[in-house]
């Protein structure tokens, strides 16, 4: 495996495990220095098994709830310090409430957009003027297959669009910096929050999916290895299915 970050300071929100554990491990693999955060208070002994595994990385933890946008900016400013730099921000910590609309009590409807979307803008805000002072960054935010809407998750769905609307009008305001701003929309991985979902439900969707599988943390992962590397410079405002083709459409057969 390459080492093309070395040298470079990452942060990622949601990291104690799912998607933010495999895109740490990932990036602490390719030389990394990372600041990870989560509620989760096993964020700390993953961050532990990072730093013994990785070969000199520095690995900070904390316990910083993304709703909280004070928290947020000194989470970041924290990071900044201590590494020196921060070169790539991965928008990854997310929640969902499920129900349909008229069951949605105003608590499941805030909750999950507090998280979701005033999470990743808390975050973006914080490490912009930290990217345009050096002229380069990567900002890697976290949709779902739900954006585009999905029966009983109006609160999710309209967060996670929000998300896309978010990091696309970023991407406009920050390319003249040398910084990006991409979206990556997984469909059914393999992770803690798909195992929570109703067996029955689970599989009629994999049912659904054209390759025929669950989708691996690993796979995403590796999408977002290339969309925060210097060699996506060319690449933003894009919204990166890695979702097994289920988000192409319904089929006719």
């Amino acid at each position: 495996m390459t080492r093309r970050y070395a040298g470079r300071a990452v942060l990622v929100t949601g990291a104690a495990r799912g998607l933010g554990l495999a895109m740490a491990e990932r990036f602490a693999a390719e030389g990394a220095d990372l600041a990870l955060c989560d509620l989760d208070g096993a964020v700390k002994q993953v961050a532990d098994e990072i730093a013994g595994q990785a070969r000199g990385c520095r690995v900070l933890a904390g316990a910083v709830d993304v709703a909280d946008t004070a928290a947020v900016g000194a989470w970041v400013a924290a990071a900044h310090t201590a590494l020196g730099r921060v070169d790539v921000l991965v928008n990854n910590a997310g929640i969902f409430r499920d129900g349909r609309i008229e069951r949605l009590d105003d608590a499941a409807w805030q909750t999950v957009l507090d998280v979701n979307l005033r999470g990743t803008f808390a975050g973006c805000r914080a490490v912009l003027p930290l990217m345009k002072a050096r002229g380069y960054g990567r900002i890697l935010s976290f949709s779902s297959m739900s954006w585009r809407g999905n029966f009983g998750q109006t609160n999710y769905a309209a967060a996670k669009a929000g998300v896309v609307g978010l990091a696309r009008t970023l991407a406009l305001e920050a390319a003249p910096f040398g910084i990006t701003s991409n979206v990556i929309a997984p469909g059914l991985i393999d992770t803690p929050m798909l195992a929570s979902m109703d067996a029955g439900a689970r599989a009629k969707l994999t049912g659904r999916i054209p390759c025929g599988r669950i989708g691996r943390p690993e796979e995403i992962a590796e999408a977002a290895a290339f969309l925060c590397s210097a060699e996506a410079g060319y690449v933003t405002g894009v919204v990166l299915d890695v979702d097994g083709g289920i988000g192409i459409g319904s089929s006719l057969r």
